[in-house]
């Protein structure tokens, strides 16, 4: 029997830590279940994807401005003739293939800034060449929202449809594309794909990560105090606040920055975590107002990354989707700015639904209130945690197995993720 042709479509490679991490699960799945198959990638950033994870990778579009603002008749030009091009270029990639995955991510979703023929357009190609090739196009475990511009909404609504296979990481995505008039009643709920990755041993995290973290002070009270994860965004609202965006973005840039001031004032050692590299100037204007040694921004490069930072942690408080899972699988108690419903709903389902304040009005008042009340139950957290843990990691299993039955039917489904062996 000839290997099995699979290819894996989204926005790898481009900085977006959340990405690669769905793109990595998918990865250890394939190579640890069907190693017989040839995989390669149409994504965002093939080289960084070639280099880190050792499979062939061809650039998602075409025009290299794709994801930059066109001013200038000639860019505007370009990124129209750019259009006309990526329909043959992903046609002629889709064709070579058996199988397509877009693992993971909210590629459903327009929760952030998003036009209609960026990658809403880029996975109607996708899922089109599929249905006109033959190949059979995955959509696993991805996250869904309800849309209101009708370009992106309809680009979507066909883009599922046209689908082969689909399963949602929660049961509101699902509910979405319902609502969007997409018949889901086969379409299965699982867990995102990042719960079937490694969680660092916390004994080890601890030998590796406190040599980066000042040293604790104590307050009036002698009491002890732990370093703080603090998981910043470039966060200027939805998709539906372009007129409000920086009003959104300057609210919570002054919240976040308050609530961190008030923490290193408390003795506080705080970690200041990105999950993309458009997050970076939200920590340099942070450091730039607080100005204490005791706040510190952590490198990152990957989810394990995170992970191991916000194991080493006593607390965290996050925004990016990403960056509150990467602080639930290590079981740190966790604090959501929650920026759409993905998050309310993952912060429900891992037993922390109370913990969740809005990005959009960062009152460090409020967050303070809810953070020393969310440390007062730290170790019943703990215990919480580690039980909806384990429950996940099975759900991604299951979704894995479901997934060899779909597309691989010759193999046998033995697929176990690493978190529930």
């Amino acid at each position: 029997m000839s290997a099995v042709r699979v290819g894996v479509f989204g926005l790898f490679g481009s900085g977006n830590l959340g990405n690669d991490g769905s793109l990595e699960a998918m990865l250890d799945y394939l190579r640890a279940e069907h190693p017989e198959a040839v995989v390669d990638a149409l994504c965002g950033g093939p080289e960084v994807v070639a280099a880190r994870y050792g499979i062939p990778a061809k650039r998602l579009n075409w025009y290299r401005g794709e994801y930059r603002t066109a001013s200038r008749a000639g860019a505007i030009a370009a990124k129209a003739l750019g259009k006309l091009v990526d329909a043959f270029r992903t046609l002629a990639w889709v064709r070579r293939h058996d199988v397509v995955i877009v693992p993971g991510t909210g590629v459903l979703e327009t929760t952030l800034p998003l036009r209609p023929w960026g990658f809403p357009y880029s996975l109607f190609l996708l899922c089109a060449a599929g249905r006109l090739s033959g190949a059979r196009v995955a959509l696993v475990s991805v996250g869904a929202g309800v849309i209101g511009n009708r370009p992106t909404r309809a680009l979507t609504r066909w883009s599922t449809r046209l689908a082969a296979y689909r399963s949602f990481r929660d049961v509101q995505s699902r509910d979405a594309m319902r609502a969007m008039g997409v018949d889901t009643a086969r379409d299965e709920v699982y867990a995102d794909l990042a719960f079937s990755l490694p969680t660092p041993p916390r004994d080890k995290v601890h030998a590796e990560v406190p040599s980066s973290l000042p040293t604790p002070r104590r307050s009036s009270a002698q009491r002890p105090h732990g370093p703080v994860c603090v998981g910043v965004m470039d966060f200027h609202g939805s998709n539906d606040d372009r007129a409000r965006a920086e009003e959104i973005h300057r609210r919570y840039l002054d919240g976040t920055t308050r609530f961190v001031r008030a923490l290193a004032e408390d003795g506080r050692p705080v970690r200041l975590l990105t999950g993309d590299e458009l997050d970076r100037p939200v920590v340099d204007a942070i450091l730039d107002a607080v100005d204490s040694p005791l706040v510190t921004a952590a490198g990152t490069a990957s989810l394990e990354d995170l992970m191991k930072e916000t194991a080493a942690a006593d607390t965290v408080v996050a925004t990016r989707y990403h960056n509150l899972i990467c602080a639930l699988k290590a079981g740190t108690p966790t604090l959501a700015l929650s920026y759409s419903a993905k998050s309310d709903t993952l912060m429900a389902e891992m037993g922390l639904g109370e913990y969740c304040h809005p990005a959009r009005e960062a009152d460090d008042d409020r967050l303070l209130e809810r953070f020393r009340e969310l440390e007062g139950r730290s170790a019943e957290l703990r215990r919480i945690l580690s039980g909806r843990n384990l429950a996940a990691a099975r759900r991604v299993g299951q979704q894995f197995a479901a997934l060899t039955a779909a597309l691989f039917p010759t193999t046998a489904p033995t697929h176990t993720s690493r978190e529930a062996r």
